[in-house]
């Protein structure tokens, strides 16, 4: 049942087939919790949530659109049940070093190398929990899940202008808090000294 597509395999759980499910989770279970994880930082929490989400599709999967591509539907609801289980946690300055798993080449790195990937894992995951929760959002699933501002768009509801201001501001504020970029007055001239 794998083979089947997303189409074919929400017709089939729309007729009550478990099956079916089973081959969706198969399918986008890893992209669903990666974006999760972004979002919480948590991994238990990312795993939780990850399950919400296809039990979701499960209890609405007459709501899900056969004709449109199941992704986004996804994206959506995963960012939306990461969002509420942050406000109901209020947990935001986890770590993100289990992520560093996920995203890592699958050869070994010398101790020292997974030490210092581990810090700069660390570094930028706590610079990420520090983005307001909309920010945040968006940064993860165009850094981590690779999607255009137009997929962004859509799996939130918001504008493709507003994706794309969120993104700017959550850059810049990423770069300040990483020490990457000049405080000094655009402008201002210096002299070397």
């Amino acid at each position: 049942m794998a083979q089947n597509s997303d189409r074919e395999l929400v017709v089939l759980l729309q007729q009550g087939d478990l099956e079916a499910l089973g081959a969706l989770y198969d399918k986008h279970h890893t992209l669903v919790f990666r974006s999760i994880l972004g979002i919480t930082n948590d991994v238990e929490t990312a795993a939780d949530v990850t399950q919400d989400v296809f039990l979701r599709l499960y209890r609405f999967a007459d709501r899900v659109d056969p004709g449109r591509p199941l992704e986004p539907w996804l994206y959506r609801v995963a960012v939306n049940q990461a969002n509420s289980w942050l406000r109901r946690r209020n947990r935001w300055r986890r770590v993100l070093e289990e992520m560093a798993g996920w995203l890592s080449p699958s050869s070994k790195p010398s101790p020292e190398a997974q030490a210092e990937r581990q810090d700069e894992w660390r570094w930028v995951g706590e610079a990420v929990a520090c983005l307001p929760a909309t920010q945040r959002a968006v940064v993860v699933l165009y850094y981590v899940n690779d999607l255009s501002v137009r997929e962004i768009a859509e799996v939130l509801g918001i504008p493709q202008g507003t994706v794309k201001s969120r993104l700017h501001y959550g850059r810049i504020s990423l770069k300040k808090r990483l020490g990457l970029v000049d405080e000094r007055p655009v402008g201002v001239q210096y002299e070397a000294t």
